[in-house]
């Protein structure tokens, strides 16, 4: 016996990493040593920094790549690869320098790890960051046929001085969403118990399945968020990528440098107030809940239409809403063409004691 007998096919997987390899060479920028094929993916720390801090990120797409594998469509899941570490990486200030990826299968098919790679490529474009590597293990008898795994970690880099902490935000601040482009990459297991027809025409989309909607890829905020910080970055006290856990788990997150500053003052920790109503709550969102999803944990599991949540000072607010709306009507604005910015709500001291994610944030 064989390796290819014990089920792993070498060839299939050199014809896979001759496929990748164009797909890799789109995301070339600056900084990049080398490319695929090397033990390790070098790149230069850009020059002129002073005082250079790495930042990094690493997620996968989830369940959500079973809609991919119902659908026979592979070229889109690995933005979402790419958009669920970057736009992490984004909430400190970052700008994503690289990024790698990790392909799992139980039998390859080089063709469809080439679209998953495509996928992966496009997201590092919209990034502007480099594919720098990656890995395609076939493990036979482990993953189902036709099953694939997909993850990827990020790298990006800050000025210290430049970093977001969240320690400047202040009672007053405005927060800023901007819009989604559907349900992401979260949530996909209560999703995929609602929706069990993916080809079913979605009701509120007309010529759409109800799995091209949930398909489409996670929006990736790099490009506009990077744009408004390089004129705003003072203004911008912090920053959330709303993923799993939804408004409940990620907008608290922005907060604890301030509040360790407030309990050393001696004043109460710092809320956000979420303005009902202030954002149009994409339709998926409601076709889930007319199919069981429990209305009351909405914003405990999805992003209900909002993707990513500056706090910015009050002040700069209306700019800073307007410099997003710019880029989303230019025509380089890629994943965020439409996209929406919209004053969502207000940071407030706690008027009692918090005691969890109740408290934290409120919606008025």
């Amino acid at each position: 016996m064989d390796y290819r007998q014990s089920g792993v096919d070498i060839e299939e997987g050199y014809r896979a990493v001759d496929k990748y390899k164009a797909h890799a060479a789109r995301t070339f920028v600056p900084g990049m040593l080398n490319g695929l094929g090397s033990f390790a993916g070098m790149f230069e720390v850009p020059a002129r920094m002073k005082h250079p801090v790495m930042v990094s990120g690493t997620d996968g797409v989830g369940t959500k790549l079973d809609i991919a594998f119902a659908l026979g469509k592979y070229d889109t899941v690995g933005i979402d690869c790419v958009a669920m570490s970057v736009n992490d990486i984004l909430c400190t200030g970052a700008r994503p320098l690289y990024f790698l990826d990790y392909i799992a299968c139980g039998k390859l098919d080089a063709s469809v790890a080439a679209d998953l790679v495509k996928g992966v490529a496009d997201g590092c474009v919209e990034s502007r960051c480099a594919l720098l590597g990656g890995e395609t293990a076939e493990m036979p008898g482990f993953y189902d046929a036709g099953k694939y795994d997909v993850a990827g970690f990020g790298v990006g880099i800050a000025e210290k001085e430049d970093i977001v902490t969240g320690e400047n935000i202040a009672e007053g601040d405005v927060l800023i969403g901007l819009s989604s482009s559907g349900v992401h990459s979260n949530g996909f297991s209560l999703v995929r118990k609602l929706v069990t027809d993916f080809a079913e025409p979605a009701p509120f989309a007309p010529g759409k399945t109800m799995g091209e909607v949930l398909l489409e890829p996670t929006r990736i905020y790099v490009r506009p968020v990077l744009a408004v910080l390089e004129k705003f970055r003072q203004a911008v006290h912090g920053m959330v990528h709303i993923t799993g856990g939804g408004f409940y788990e990620n907008i608290p997150r922005m907060y604890p440098a301030a509040n360790k500053r407030r309990a050393a003052e001696g004043k109460a920790p710092l809320v956000s107030v979420i303005k009902k109503g202030s954002w149009t709550i994409p339709p998926v969102f409601e076709d889930l809940i007319r199919r069981g999803a429990d209305q009351n944990r909405m914003f405990n599991t999805f992003n209900m239409g909002i993707g990513f949540i500056l706090a910015v000072d009050a002040t700069k607010a209306g700019e800073i809403a307007a410099a997003f709306r710019d880029f989303a009507a230019s025509p380089d604005a890629g994943l965020c063409a439409g996209m929406k910015a919209s004053r969502i709500g207000y940071v407030a001291a706690a008027a009692g004691a918090v005691k969890g994610q109740e408290d934290e944030v409120l919606f008025e």
